[in-house]
């Protein structure tokens, strides 16, 4: 029983800082250093007790281990869930539609997405769009969703920004 609780406890503490790491670096990468600093701090507090009590027991078993490793694996996905929850952030998008549609960028404009337009030259001198646009990243799956109905063909590429300033975004 004593070995059951063990486990039990070494999972779900490992959970707690592994998904603190998680967000930590994420903020981390956002430029919000004290915060990130204050995650930092408490990750590594839980990481360290719980560390010192599963090699300082007496109890010799491979659960020990597995605990361990299942509840890293845990707190990796839980943190990702938990950034895209609570972590804001905006996304750069860039399309090059397969043509020069200016319906396709006035549709995107209604639902309320703020396009930059720039006239390009695709392979074999064929006229198209690009277009850029700041979103807010919970946007994201509206977007490709909207542009894919719309040009199945387009060409997408998405970054993370680190700062936005002036301009219109969703």
């Amino acid at each position: 029983m004593e070995l059951f609780i063990l486990c039990v406890k070494i999972f779900f503490v490992r959970i707690l800082d592994v998904s603190l790491g998680t967000v930590r670096m994420i903020i981390t990468v956002k430029g919000n250093k004290l915060v990130a600093s204050l995650i930092g701090f408490f990750e590594i507090l839980v990481w360290f007790l719980i560390v010192k009590e599963a090699l300082n027991t007496t109890e010799t078993s491979i659960f020990i281990a597995l605990s361990y490793s299942l509840g890293y694996a845990t707190g990796t996905y839980i943190g990702g869930i938990l950034s895209d929850k609570f972590v804001s952030g905006t996304l750069s998008v860039q399309v090059i539609l397969s043509n020069n549609n200016h319906k396709i960028v006035d549709k995107i404009r209604e639902e309320g997405f703020a396009v930059s337009v720039v006239n390009v030259k695709g392979k074999e001198d064929h006229d198209k769009y690009m277009l850029f646009m700041e979103i807010d990243k919970k946007k994201i799956n509206q977007l490709k969703y909207l542009i894919k109905s719309l040009d199945s063909k387009a060409f997408v590429v998405v970054n993370e920004t680190k700062m936005v300033e002036n301009g219109f975004f969703k």
